[in-house]
């Protein structure tokens, strides 16, 4: 009876999961409208019900559920000068990126979708469950609890599926269907983006830049459906204009007290100029076309096949008269239907055979246009190189700036220091020999600092264990001196150019520091991988997430410092973590040096002093 009522309490909580996903329904119907706030706190209010929930089973029918969900974002941080920063838009109160940021976090939560269909599923099975209780008691609660462990628990991650040959050609005729919607909402707003170009070029630009985001919308999904990847081939955006001495902007022969024109006049040529944007245009009238054209074979022959079972198994019994699938005969009989059953599932089998094949040649249809030439990526790359030409001048004035101002201000005072103690030995050597000891003896000590100093410095401008051991031992020595747990794994097996270990060491150093100031971090991963022709390095963090390159000087200095070598960094951090650093960098190996013969040690003395090595550390 214990078990009964325990089953009957569940039973009656479960039902009110139904009034839950009704609020929850009515609240993403309001924000459809606009009317955004009253979505996470109906999502709130299911989750403390589900709360409930796990809480009740795991006291009644003996199974612990624990939470699924990811760790909440973090709270906006106030920057010094009073506004709170969220992406490139600043706001003077915390309260919208407050809520955007956890609009996020649930909306992108798979516990979240688990959870709305254990909403809709759970009553029916509560109630089966509180009827089997009357027979078979304790046991129907722990057939409930290993029901919501399942759907409110957390999942395992998993592991690679091995696709059924139904499942897998269904999941390519989906997508086939897919680029094909995508390849006509690109051809609507191309259709719109050449009007505009026609009929006001001037201010063209902006429209066109965002309705790049269908075009960058088609790529990512191609290549996330078929595997085939289309690269972004548009030039980067221009620089702002440079005033003159007298403070106006010059454009040709026009001076201009505001930058607005020539900017805009900079961006129109920008855009206008780019073949890319031209290949778009062409691509949105052409790709829909052979989409099109290769999805109608694939729609024709499933709708042939699956009409004919209709029609066989489905109209024919409630009618008397024969039936006919056309061209085949007319069929009135069990048997004769049964005679052509297998023709209608060879021709739905002979539809969903190529559809992978099908889907592939459309993404690579759509790379053909959307997709740099050999001309575009050069100059694409002639574009970032100059920029990036730009960034390293600067940030190398910069660095030699701070060295002379290091040195002018350490080491110099201390050689200074020591100069006027030399002079003062000098003077005291004859006539007060234990000061002149005394006074030698400090100017061993400052001599020693200022080493101290010098070493240190040299140190910051190229670690001495990069030299001499190389990026993966560098990587593991920084490692071993972060007060984070770090887990290096590396694929290295020949040293790189040294240019590009200097610039990657560095940036994972830049890295592993954000990772212990900013995100509540606890273990890091570095993983460094060498393979065709790219050097690989992925950091990976269990911090809170939230990390962006347009917040931080220090992402944005690494992706100056990547841009010099042609390399790139990808960034994803959700608000609730994990972060994940993708850094990758064209590069070549250097061969090892052969070593050298050993020469017979020559006869005489040995030598006064041995040789020392550039460093004193220990190892």
């Amino acid at each position: 009876m214990e078990s009964v009522r325990r089953a009957v309490v569940l039973a009656g909580l479960a039902l009110l999961s139904w009034a839950d996903a009704l609020v929850e329904l009515l609240a993403f119907l309001l924000l459809c409208v606009g009317l955004v706030f009253f979505f996470t706190p109906a999502i709130d209010w299911a989750r403390g019900r589900s709360a409930r929930t796990r809480e009740l089973v795991g006291r009644w029918c003996e199974i612990e559920v624990a939470t699924p969900y990811r760790p909440a974002p973090a709270e906006p941080e106030r920057e010094r000068d009073g506004w709170y920063r969220d992406g490139n838009q600043l706001y003077k109160r915390a309260w919208w990126i407050r809520w955007n940021r956890r609009f996020t976090w649930i909306m992108e939560d798979p516990a979240t979708g688990r959870e709305l269909r254990w909403q809709l599923l759970n009553p029916p099975f509560a109630l089966v469950t509180a009827l089997l209780s009357l027979v078979t008691g304790a046991r129907a609660l722990r057939w409930y609890g290993r029901w919501t462990r399942f759907w409110l628990g957390p999942r395992p991650p998993a592991g690679p599926v091995r696709k059924r040959w139904l499942h897998r050609h269904l999941e390519s005729f989906g997508h086939q269907v897919g680029l094909l919607a995508l390849s006509l909402v690109h051809l609507g707003f191309s259709v719109w983006q050449f009007v505009v170009i026609i009929g006001a070029a001037p201010v063209a630009a902006p429209l066109i830049v965002s309705c790049r985001t269908i075009a960058d919308t088609l790529r990512r999904e191609a290549g996330n459906w078929t595997g085939v990847r289309i690269t972004r081939p548009y030039l980067p955006p221009p620089r702002l204009p440079v005033p003159r001495p007298d403070g106006l902007y010059q454009v040709g022969k026009q001076l201009y007290d505001e930058p607005w024109w020539p900017v805009q006049r900079a961006r129109t040529q920008w855009i206008l100029r780019d073949r890319a944007t031209w290949r778009d245009l062409a691509g949105g009238a052409l790709i829909p076309v052979v989409s099109l054209l290769l999805t109608v074979p694939t729609v024709a022959l499933l709708g042939w096949g699956l009409t004919g079972l209709v029609i066989l198994w489905g109209w024919r019994p409630f009618v008397s008269a024969p039936v006919q699938w056309f061209p085949l005969p007319e069929v009135a009989t069990h048997l004769g239907a049964l005679a052509q059953t297998p023709v209608a599932l060879a021709l739905i089998v002979a539809g969903l055979a190529p559809t992978t094949w099908l889907a592939r040649e459309q993404a690579r249809f759509a790379r053909l246009w959307l997709g740099p030439t050999e001309a575009m990526r050069l100059a694409q790359r002639v574009a970032r190189l100059d920029e990036s030409r730009t960034h390293v001048t600067v940030a190398q004035a910069a660095e030699l700036r701070r060295i002379e101002r290091d040195l002018h201000d350490g080491i110099q005072s201390r050689l200074v220091a020591m100069g006027l103690k030399l002079g003062a030995i000098e003077a005291l050597i004859d006539s007060d020999p234990e000061s002149a000891k005394r006074l030698a003896a400090e100017l061993r000590t400052a001599s020693s600092d200022a080493l101290t100093e010098l070493r240190l410095l040299v140190r910051g401008i190229h670690p001495p264990v990069l030299s001499e051991r190389g990026l993966v031992d560098a990587v593991h020595a920084v490692a071993l001196d972060s007060p984070l747990k770090v887990e290096v794994t590396a694929d290295v097996r020949r040293r790189v150019e040294q240019p590009v270990e200097a610039c990657v060491y560095f940036a994972v150093c830049e890295l592993l520091g954000n990772a212990a100031k900013h995100g509540a971090v606890k273990r890091v991963s570095i993983s460094l991988v060498y393979s065709d022709g790219v050097l690989r390095v992925v950091v990976t963090d269990d911090g809170s997430g939230g990390a962006e390159a347009a917040r931080g000087s220090g992402l944005r200095g690494i992706e100056r410092r990547l841009g010099a070598f042609d390399g790139t960094l990808s960034l994803s951090s959700p608000p609730g973590g994990p972060t994940e650093a993708i850094l990758e960098v064209p590069c070549q190996t250097i061969p090892e040096p052969a070593p050298e013969p050993l020469d017979p040690a020559p006869a005489g003395p040995e030598p006064s002093s041995p040789k020392t090595s550039t460093s004193s550390e220990t190892a």
